[in-house]
């Protein structure tokens, strides 16, 4: 530890962002890059703590700090005294795609740092409030390991297992398996039903929050590593289970939870309610220069946009229709308005369940809590023009509603961003034969299905859930793959 007094005498701060005014016009990335001399003074903030509860698994009753494990504290130190290099290597150790969670993820390594129990005194009578940055501190490790190249050379296998591993599914959780997978000596096939490879990073993340040419880079990384990707394929309709199955040695399941929560109330399938996923799709492809033909086109410009759902994909929603044009914005959760603090009952180092504003939330529009959507009203030719709600409150643990607080929004578009329930059983997890649970994910036992040399990672296992587990959730299955193959091939 170089520098013992450094979270006495240094402040925490994040990265600057580009101003409203200016990124709301493009898709650009919002975050600006902080000059070195910055990031390694916030690595010195790093108190060495005897327990690491960022790295997570210290706790594991309390699930605190990082799903993957990384090693914080030593690439903290190593950022601190300018070796960039090592401290690359350290993170790479743990995650495949650090620039993604050092963008995306919501750092519960952060809500985990023993600095954000609270203020500590410092000298002078100033205060040093508030977690390390690690995840600017990751961001810029990766960033930098990326522009010089060392974080994109393949890593080869020198032996080679023989093995056959059907990857289905190219999102955080496939990819990280599969890159895992190569890694260890076996033939991978990733297969994805999209025109490109990515899943969720490529289509479900807006450009502004995540812009794609890393992913990119990181694609041609892995199929450098031996990983080949088969785009267009639908596994279950193009590709049966069966087939599938019986060309390998092995199969992951990695599509994710793609059933979405319905919105179960009259006039809920009329014309301008839309998916928020079909609306955050259309918008990256039109990012990447394809053509969305205007019969099918869900644009927000000049329309009084309404989503429902205070989440990421709510909060992406609200930045897209911002940067599309729209004439309002209305974010509507079910939920009341979380506190500002950590209540009593969310006690450090859980995730703190606080108020948050997004980067989406800063650029405007309006955000009401509490608020049930009772029906949607729909003009004479079947178009969405008004939501009817009530306000709700919590009462014993149950939702109530207010008596008198019935009213309307107008609205001409209506993004469904309330989660997802599940995967899909038709199809291929019914020919593959695998039991699910009672929350419509894939039963499975330390990643193992209940059918034969059939695995399963990411949101498909556990439920809709972070990247960042995602990712470590594909890491975990390949090892676990790897052990049935029974084989000790490394590279």
């Amino acid at each position: 530890m170089g520098r013992p007094r450094g979270f006495l005498e240094i402040r925490r701060s994040k990265a600057e962002s580009r101003p409203v005014a200016v990124r709301v016009h493009d898709w650009k990335e919002l975050d600006l890059s902080p000059p070195e001399p910055a990031v390694r003074e916030q690595a010195a903030r790093c108190m060495d703590c005897g327990v690491p509860f960022c790295m997570g698994g210290v706790a594991p009753a309390v699930k605190t700090g990082c799903p993957l494990g990384n090693l914080i504290p030593d690439f903290n130190d190593l950022v601190m005294k300018g070796r960039w290099e090592e401290a690359s290597a350290e993170l790479h150790e743990t995650n495949n795609f650090p620039e993604v969670t050092g963008r995306v993820c919501p750092a519960p390594c952060e809500g985990s740092c023993v600095l954000a129990l609270g203020s500590i005194p410092a000298e002078g009578g100033r205060e040093a409030p508030g977690a390390v940055s690690i995840k600017l501190i990751e961001k810029e490790i990766a960033d930098r390991a990326m522009a010089q190249g060392s974080a994109l050379s393949p890593r080869l296998s020198v032996l080679r297992s023989g093995k056959r591993v059907a990857v289905v599914g190219s999102g955080p959780a496939g990819l990280a398996c599969a890159q895992q997978l190569a890694r260890l000596g076996h033939d991978v096939t990733v297969y994805e039903r999209d025109d490109r490879v990515g899943g969720l990073l490529r289509y479900g993340i807006p450009d502004f929050k995540l812009e794609k040419a890393s992913l990119d880079a990181r694609v041609k990384q892995m199929s450098a590593e031996g990983v080949v990707f088969r785009t267009g394929v639908r596994v279950g309709e193009d590709l049966s289970g069966e087939t599938l199955r019986g060309g390998c040695d092995a199969v992951v399941l990695c599509g994710g939870a793609m059933v979405p929560r319905a919105l179960e109330v009259e006039g809920a399938g009329a014309e301008g309610v839309v998916q928020a996923m079909v609306y955050l799709t259309q918008q990256n492809r039109r990012v990447a220069g394809d053509m969305v033909p205007d019969r099918d086109a869900v644009l927000a410009t000049g329309r009084r946009v309404v989503v429902l759902g205070g989440g990421d994909t709510g909060s992406d929603c609200v930045g897209t229709a911002i940067r599309q044009g729209a004439r309002s914005v209305t974010s509507l959760e079910l939920m009341p308005r979380l506190p500002g603090e950590r209540a009593p009952g969310n006690a450090w180092p859980e995730w703190p369940w606080v108020f948050r504003t997004s980067s989406s939330h800063e650029e405007g529009g309006e955000r009401e809590f509490g608020v049930l959507t009772k029906r949607v009203r729909t003009d004479a030719h079947g178009r969405v023009e008004a939501l009817e709600v009530v306000r709700v409150e919590r009462k014993r643990g149950v939702m109530t509603e207010v008596s008198g607080s019935e009213h309307e929004i107008a609205c001409d578009l209506v993004l469904l961003a309330m989660g997802f329930v599940g995967s899909s059983r038709e199809g291929l997890l019914t020919q593959l034969g695998v039991a699910m649970d009672g929350r419509g994910n894939v039963l499975a036992d330390d990643h193992a299905t209940s059918a034969p040399g059939v695995f399963v990672a990411g949101d498909m296992r556990r439920g809709a859930s972070l990247v960042v587990w995602a990712i470590a959730e594909g890491r975990r299955a390949a090892e676990r793959v790897d052990a049935w193959l029974g084989t000790t091939a490394r590279g």
